[in-house]
């Protein structure tokens, strides 16, 4: 069975000079003493994320460090030390090594998460491996897309899990190891109990030569603006996630961090296990789903410094009242970010008067591997602002200059589309399978992201709307995002969602759909009352034309709601 970097090119492998090509004008930048740091932790041994994450701090005093604290659904707790974690996570590549798995092939793994799953991930990297980390609410639809788009040869899983993989089999030829952390052993399935495997493995684990451009993570996109893609990401990412977990999340040694993001989306292998371990913070992962109680209940008891969550997260958690936050003692928490939609302004100001601490808005892409741009934490968050870009990152307001690839700077103020220069360590390497598509992302040395924003004189960076998503009614362009910020500041709106519905006479009509606060009654004259502040605050141009009352909004896996399926649906 092939290695991943055989595998599966379908022009990845060309893909892989044009990145290395434009990184060199980048290795002067800010990661220069990374990455000489780094490199000489590992003498001969290339660049490691493991080896960067782990080995490099297990040994000496910094061993004995807490890095890993899992809170069961239980509430019991376990703790790895790093020397821990390197024992376990050693046993797990001479596992991977002993079942004749050789660098290159992936190594995805299906489950909640448990500590088995971070386990894995670093195990396999510290092999030489690829990880994909798949999401364990998945239905067996997107299993079998994803493992037979990365060509898994491993499978980490539960008995629970498995069920859902068991009829996929006929399928998945190239799967030839599944592992179940619960215990189902059936040898001639290739299903194997995890555990007395584990037990057998050697604690003691040399890692290979590692070449920071090989392959090491595929992540999946959530799928909002189409099919999920396979994207590739290499060991060199070590670099872009080490400076942000130091310059935008603040991390140190002494820090108690806390990522809510799930492992099956990128922020959770990249914010929750790696980068936080790399800046030697102590890393809290907790196996439940969200409860607002429990979620407050760990900040407070676990004496949490550094929080990242997400703005639908966040949502749910401003439907208390503020009564509800003072119960618990938050003076530890010093830090709150969010990622993975646009933070709307009101949420901001929320965090201050609930948790203590304003929220400050990240912003990234699964293809940038990395926090791009951010409301730092040396610098007050502006309410609604994406914020600027982190050292090392050039970013710029562009716009297409007619057919082809002509593009040109915007100005201050003016909409255009988000990009970045190329060649920063945690660029994506490829997608899997469309390499075309991954070429068409750039256009002369820039990474265009898709996204619409401005940029004001000072260089704060302000999210618009993605391109795909912005509506043409009656020779005006509305950003959806503008139109659902202003309808999130009506006190009895929970979430919003607008979409261009077709209209013969205006090419798009905005409709708007709104989820209330519970207890709060849908009404016609509730209504107009929403409509008539929309007007106010954005003008009769601007502002929507339908107001559709929705119980619950169409959300990904991810909990971000997808408006081609509200405007499927209309």
């Amino acid at each position: 069975m092939a290695p991943y970097r055989e595998g599966h090119n379908d022009g990845n492998q060309r893909q892989s000079s044009s990145p290395e090509t434009m990184r060199t004008s980048i290795d002067r930048t800010a990661w220069q003493d990374i990455r000489l740091a780094l490199v000489g932790e590992a003498p001969g041994r290339g660049l490691n994320l493991a080896h960067a994450a782990v080995t490099r701090h297990a040994f000496g005093p910094q061993g004995k460090r807490p890095a890993l604290r899992w809170i069961s659904k239980a509430s019991g707790t376990r703790q790895w030390s790093v020397a821990d974690l390197e024992r376990d996570s050693n046993r797990f590549a001479n596992l991977l090594v002993g079942l004749g798995l050789p660098p290159g092939q992936v190594v995805a793994t299906l489950c909640e998460r448990v500590p088995e799953l971070y386990l894995t991930a670093l195990g396999a990297l510290k092999a030489g491996m690829v990880f994909s980390a798949l999401y364990a609410s998945y239905g067996p639809e997107p299993i079998l897309h994803r493992l037979m788009a990365s060509r898994a040869a491993a499978l980490v899983t539960t008995r629970r899990q498995y069920a859902k993989v068991r009829d996929l089999r006929p399928q998945l030829a190239h799967l030839a190891h599944i592992l179940v952390i619960d215990g189902v052993d059936d040898r001639k399935a290739g299903v194997q109990d995890l555990q007395p495997l584990l037990a057998e493995a050697s604690e003691i684990f040399s890692i290979p030569d590692t070449d920071p451009e090989s392959p090491a993570l595929i992540h999946f996109t959530s799928g909002t603006t189409g099919m999920p893609k396979g994207v590739v990401h290499v060991h060199d990412a070590a670099l872009h996630h080490l400076l942000t977990a130091r310059q935008v999340l603040d991390l140190a040694a002494s820090d108690v961090f806390w990522c809510t993001a799930d492992p099956g989306w990128v922020t959770g292998v990249v914010y929750g296990m790696l980068a936080p371990l790399m800046a030697g913070a102590t890393l809290i992962v907790d196996e439940a789903e969200f409860d607002a109680r429990r979620w407050l209940q760990i900040l407070s008891e676990q004496r949490v410094n550094v929080w990242y969550t997400s703005p639908s997260a966040l949502r749910r958690l401003m439907t208390l009242p503020l009564s509800f936050f003072h119960q618990y003692d938050l003076k530890a928490l010093r830090l709150a970010f969010s990622v993975g939609e646009p933070l709307h302004a009101t949420v901001v100001d929320w965090g201050r008067d609930a948790l203590g601490v304003p929220i400050r808005d990240t912003w990234w892409q699964t293809e940038t591997g990395g926090i791009m741009i951010a409301n730092g934490p040396h610098v007050a968050p502006r309410p609604g602002a994406m914020g600027s870009p982190v050292d090392g990152i050039q970013a710029a307001v562009l716009h297409r200059t007619g057919p082809g690839n002509g593009i040109a700077p915007c100005g201050p103020g003016q909409v255009g589309e988000l990009a970045f220069s190329a060649g920063w360590p945690s660029m994506f390497r490829g997608l899997i399978g469309d390499g075309e598509h991954y070429r068409r992302r750039f256009v002369d040395s820039w990474y265009l992201s898709g996204d619409l924003a401005r940029c004001d004189a000072d260089g704060t960076f302000w999210f618009v709307g993605r391109v795909d998503d912005m509506i043409k009614t009656a020779g005006h362009l509305v950003s959806p995002f503008e139109v659902e910020s202003v309808l999130l500041e009506y006190p009895d709106v929970y979430e919003a969602g607008v979409v261009g519905i077709p209209d013969n006479h205006l090419g798009q009509r905005v409709r708007a759909y709104i989820s209330l606060h519970p207890g709060v009654a849908a009404s016609e004259a509730l209504r107009g009352r929403i409509m008539a502040f929309a007007r106010q605050r954005l003008g009769s141009a601007l502002a929507p034309r339908e107001i559709v009352f929705t119980a619950a909004m169409p959300k990904n896996q991810a909990g971000k709601i997808v408006r081609r399926w509200l405007a499927e649906q209309s």
